[in-house]
């Protein structure tokens, strides 16, 4: 069982070193409670993906909410969420306070455009995980690339994707069951 102390030393450390936000830190999470720690299973973890992934706000704070509040309680979820953000609020507030002064520097302009592959290769390593766990096949994954473009191309809002894809997935499945 985890400690209040080690729930928040261990989502400290990974919203520390994450660099592309929350899809970027899945794979770090995953690593740390469930492959290191073992304090989930690694099916616990992709339920509470799911469920971080639906609910408002940010996915890795949602993710360690989850987590937390799984293995402490209450407490392990205020625990949990605070040594998530911890780290990129003092980031940020650092950035604020001395980097805005130098925003302008070719090198510093550099250094960011570096660091975009690096973050976009973080972002694809859980998509294709989750697909995996997920079991996308490739009679299903024209279902994500319909609602890409649609999203992307015609600017069509994920809400509406969300609800029409869970009224064909319910309508299919009634047929499914009814040709039984």
């Amino acid at each position: 069982m985890a400690t209040l102390w080690q729930l928040f030393g261990t989502f400290t450390k990974i919203g520390a070193f994450t660099i592309g936000g929350g899809y970027a830190m899945i794979p770090l999470i995953e690593r740390e409670v469930v492959t290191h720690r073992k304090w989930i299973t690694s099916k616990e973890f992709f339920d509470m993906l799911v469920v971080a992934q639906t609910a408002p706000g940010i996915l890795a704070m949602n993710i360690s909410i989850l987590v937390g509040n799984k293995l402490r309680g209450k407490r392990g979820a205020v625990v949990s969420a605070f040594g998530s953000a911890l780290p990129s609020f003092v980031i940020i507030l650092l950035f604020a306070m001395f980097l805005t002064q130098y925003q302008e520097l070719p090198a510093l302009e550099k250094m960011f455009r570096a660091v975009r592959p690096a973050v976009v290769a973080l972002i694809a390593v859980p998509v294709f995980k989750l697909a995996k766990t997920a079991n996308l096949t490739w009679k299903t994954v024209w279902i994500s690339v319909v609602a890409a473009f649609l999203i992307w191309y015609f600017g069509v809002s994920p809400v509406w994707i969300i609800l029409v894809a869970g009224v064909a997935g319910i309508v299919v499945r009634l047929f499914l069951d009814k040709k039984k």
